[in-house]
């Protein structure tokens, strides 16, 4: 079985950038014998091991940079109270230390660059909007309105940046800055009169908690179609824990089956395989040989989401998919176990 630590990189660190008082971004220098491994999509994220207080703290962190755009990939970590991983890295990190870092991960990120796109950000959540921004005015042809809220000016990252594209792509590119310093926090009836003229668009929304609880709302307030809305969550991920260390006892699963035959549909092609009613459906595509997509195996990422097409799984664990993904059968491979003899899965396309 392939462990979470084999999947790890070392990556050297090439630059660190000082984007605001309390935020850095981090650009890692990719060897070759690593370039394909470390492809990815506009909206992605990067899963860093950090090594804190004598323990491995993995944590998810966004790439800002835009592939096609920049040579290598970036992330962009604002400083959390309270926030282990986030002060480490702005504490520690400097140019030339290597960090164990996975492949790229998620599934916040457009299919395709043409259209329209509404972004809304708030705060440190603009790392994986300024991807996908980056990429769409590259890559596409739509216009793009971008909404982004801070407390106040001096905690705008990538305000220069932001300026000068508003500058270089004025009749495709719309961006409105919301501080909660000079006009209070946004309400529901507020972002979505500034999103009423979008409601055509795609959107991704990306920030605190509230924030995009009230983005949500907004656009269901515009009656925005559901499947135009593409929401990114994080939870911080578990330590890891020693490696002498037992790992807990799995809990009982209701209606459990000894084994399901799975039909798997993954990147265009189908794989048949069977999965015991112990493990989960990731673990079994794994074991199959399949190269499936995942990277926390925590239930807190949604890299590894998955649509069930036929039959029924049990979620372990769920910090990522809400109860409108639930309704529409998304599921989490990695923590999905099966509940029926015969199941259809379906990753995305």
């Amino acid at each position: 079985m392939t462990t979470a630590a084999s999947r790890y990189h070392a990556l050297t660190v090439q630059a660190v950038v000082d984007e605001t008082p309390d935020t850095k971004s981090l650009v890692f220098a990719i060897p070759p014998a690593l370039q394909q491994a470390f492809r990815y999509k506009p909206g992605q994220f990067l899963t860093l091991r950090l090594p804190v207080g004598g323990r491995w703290l993995p944590r998810c962190y966004s790439m800002s940079s835009a592939p096609g755009v920049d040579e290598a990939p970036r992330v962009t970590i604002k400083r959390v109270q309270d926030g282990r991983g986030s002060n480490w890295v702005c504490d520690n990190v400097r140019v030339g230390d290597s960090i164990e870092v996975m492949a790229p991960a998620g599934v916040f990120t457009p299919r395709a660059l043409d259209g329209d796109f509404l972004l809304l950000a708030g705060g440190s959540g603009i790392t994986p909007v300024f991807s996908i921004l980056r990429s769409a005015l590259q890559g596409g042809s739509g216009g793009i309105t971008l909404l982004y809220a801070n407390r106040d000016e001096r905690s705008v990252i990538f305000r220069d940046e932001l300026k000068a594209l508003a500058g270089a792509y004025p009749s495709r590119l719309s961006i409105i800055h919301w501080l909660d310093s000079v006009q209070g926090v946004p309400s529901v009836a507020q972002l979505a009169e500034l999103a009423r003229h979008s409601r055509a668009a795609q959107a991704f929304i990306c920030g605190p908690g509230l924030f995009m609880d009230a983005a949500v709302a907004a656009l269901q307030a515009i009656e925005m179609p559901q499947e135009r809305v593409h929401v990114e969550r994080f939870a911080s991920l578990p330590e890891e824990d020693a490696p002498s260390t037992p790992a807990p006892a799995a809990a009982p699963v209701p209606d459990a089956v000894d084994e399901a035959e799975v039909e798997l549909r993954l990147d265009g092609e189908t794989y048949q395989l069977r999965c015991a009613g112990t493990e989960t459906l990731l673990e079994a595509a794994l074991r199959a040989g399949i190269n499936a997509p995942y990277s926390c195996q925590a239930g807190m990422c949604a890299s590894c989401m998955c649509q069930v097409k036929e039959g029924s799984v049990h979620l372990r664990h769920n910090e990522a998919l809400d109860k409108k993904d639930l309704a529409k059968a998304w599921t989490l491979s990695c923590q999905a176990v099966p509940t029926s003899k015969k199941l259809r899965i379906q990753f995305p396309e």
